[in-house]
Parts: structure tokens; C-alpha cells; sequence
């Protein structure tokens, strides 16, 4: 892990002064990080669950939660207030009242609600959860950023080469969410992506639209999407630098860079990979992590108002501490 930029994260959390919400509290391993948060201040925590059962549990297990604020989002005097809002907000796509009831009744869901009414500044989920269920509740209850339509994610891959991106640190896009993005959903990917390595790693993005072929020496419609995706990317951002179709030996090594697109400024310098659909990216920083020795933290959900995170339900307490200090810091450029 590269422990620098890791500590300006955590430093820059602790700094914020936010609050996020944990709603799977009856978690052994939410517990735990959830002192272990407050403790360091990387954020104000609320876990949702019945709090006897919460403070029970807690004691059997040695943890302290003084400082954690607990809800009981069954019973929450904001309940109804919050079933309206869900209401208001998705009727259109056909949901009841009686629908919003009783998804609100889910913890995960309600941990979104409160976020989208901006009671906490973030939320991390997923413990006792699958990705779909993080994901639609941060789409019901929080929603896209202004000028985002798209949801998507990243991955913050900690390489063993400290040659390439930020001393090894890389955002690989999209690792999670859109399977076969549309030109217009590609462009969002590479704008959040792009925004979460100036958010993340405090460096100006340098965004690489991946590809099979490198500055035309291969023909496909697969290729024009990502040529066309770049030009869109370029148009609505031109402050950003980005360039596409690239290779990936081309987008992040020098030697290669110089051979198959040496008038590209982004070509060989690439801090942010933007691949071409789902499959290539959650493959790749899976044979990132897993063969070449990398770490990667996430897939972090991109594209909200305000910040989401999705935890693996084999998460250790550790990642749930990190990861909160990523929503944590996060919420601050949100």
C-alpha cells in the first residue's frame, strides 16, 4: 500500500469534520471499524439497528462505542418524512408509497435516504449486502451529480511498478457497475474517473481511453465507441487531459508510448484508465491485484451527489476504516 498518499487521505478526513453512516450495525466488523473511525476522527459514525442490540453486542465484543451515534431506522422520528421523499422521487418510474415504505424498512436503504437528505454526508455499505443493493440505493435516494447521468465506479489499484500513475497508484474505470456503457455513458465514466484522482490522489488527471488498438491501427465499431466517447469527454471537459483509443502499453509506458503515439501529450504518463466496458475492467484490476501483486481499494461508486461506497461482504474491519475515509474525503469536493 502506498502509505503516503493513504495518510494525506486519512489526514484530509480527519480534518473534514463529516458524518457517515454504517447501516449494517449489527455487523461484528462495522462495530469494530466504527470505533476504530471515531477514534482517529475520520468521521462522525451512525450505525442503524436496534440499539440494545447494538450496545449488547458491542459490549461482548470489547468495543466502545462511545461517540457512535445509533438508529433505529424502524422507529426514526424522520421515517415518514423519508418515505415521502422517496415517494416524490421515483413515483414516475412506477413506485407506490407503500413501495417506499417498505424499502425503507431495509437498513442499506435508509442509510441512502438519510444521506440523499443530507443528514449524513456519505454512507459505506455492504457488508451483509450484495453491490446491487448499494448501488440502487444510492441511485433511488441520492442521485447523480449535476451533469453526471451516469452511476459507475473505481478502483484505486496500488501497483508493485512505482513507475506508472502517482508512485505506482493508478484509477482504473469502470471496475463495477455499467456493463456495456453507451459513448455518452463512457464519457461520464472518464469525467468522475477523472475527478476522483484529483479528489483522491491530489494530482491532475491524465486520462487514458482504453482500447485493442492504439491511434487507428485497428478498425472496429468497438473502437470508434471509444474514439467518439473521448471526443464527447473532450467537448464537455476541456480542461481536462485526455486521449483515445490507446493501448494499455501505450497509456502508461514511456518506451511504448514514443513508438505508437509519440504526439500524444497523455500517451505513456496515464494516472487514470478508463476501459472500454465492464468486463475488461473488473478482469483487469482482478489480474492487477491478483498476479501482478496490487491492491486495489474498491470498486468506490462515481458519478453521485454525494458519496457512496460499496464494501465486499468478505470485508475486514480495516477496509471498512479506509473506505470511510474515502467517503469522508470525498464528500468534501462533493
Amino acid at each position: 500500500m502506498n502509505h503516503i498518499i493513504i495518510e494525506k487521505i486519512t489526514q484530509r478526513a480527519a480534518q473534514a469534520d463529516k458524518c457517515v453512516v454504517l447501516p449494517e450495525g449489527n455487523d461484528g466488523r462495522i462495530l469494530h471499524a466504527a470505533q476504530e473511525i471515531t477514534s482517529r476522527k475520520y468521521a462522525k459514525v451512525i450505525l442503524l439497528s436496534d440499539e440494545n442490540q447494538v450496545r449488547s453486542k458491542a459490549k461482548e465484543l470489547g468495543v466502545d462505542l462511545a461517540g457512535v451515534e445509533v438508529i433505529n431506522h424502524l422507529t426514526d422520528e424522520k421515517r415518514d418524512e423519508y418515505v415521502d421523499m422517496l415517494y416524490q422521487r421515483r413515483r414516475e418510474k412506477g413506485m407506490s408509497r407503500d413501495d417506499a415504505e417498505k424499502l425503507l424498512a431495509r437498513c442499506i436503504y435508509y442509510g441512502g435516504m438519510m444521506v440523499g437528505a443530507g443528514r449524513a454526508d456519505g454512507m459505506v455499505a455492504g457488508s451483509a449486502h450484495p453491490t446491487s443493493d448499494t448501488v440502487r440505493s444510492a441511485m433511488y435516494c441520492v442521485g447523480t451529480a449535476p451533469g453526471c447521468r451516469t452511476v459507475s465506479s473505481c478502483s484505486l489499484m496500488n501497483t508493485a511498478v512505482p513507475e506508472v500513475g502517482v508512485d505506482g497508484m493508478l484509477i482504473f474505470a469502470d471496475t463495477g457497475v455499467v456493463p456495456e456503457p453507451s459513448v455518452e455513458q463512457l464519457a461520464d465514466i472518464a469525467i468522475a474517473a477523472a475527478d476522483a484522482c484529483r479528489t483522491l490522489l491530489e494530482i491532475e488527471p491524465v486520462v487514458a481511453m482504453l482500447s485493442f488498438s492504439t491511434k487507428g491501427s485497428a478498425r472496429s465499431p468497438a473502437v470508434q465507441k471509444v474514439v467518439a466517447a473521448t471526443e464527447q469527454v473532450r467537448q464537455r471537459r476541456p480542461d481536462l487531459m485526455i486521449d483515445g483509443e490507446l493501448q494499455l502499453d501505450s497509456a502508461i509506458m514511456p518506451e511504448v508510448a514514443r513508438r505508437k503515439a509519440k504526439l500524444s501529450a497523455v500517451a505513456g504518463r496515464a494516472n487514470t484508465l478508463i476501459f472500454p466496458d465492464l468486463s475488461s475492467g473488473n478482469i483487469g484490476y482482478k489480474l492487477v491485484e491478483r498476479l501482478g501483486g496490487a491492491t486495489a481499494l474498491g470498486p468506490l461508486l462515481l458519478g453521485l451527489a454525494r458519496p457512496v461506497n460499496d464494501l465486499s461482504r468478505g470485508c475486514r474491519a480495516s477496509d471498512v476504516i479506509l473506505v470511510t475515509a474515502i467517503t469522508a474525503t470525498q464528500s468534501i469536493a462533493l
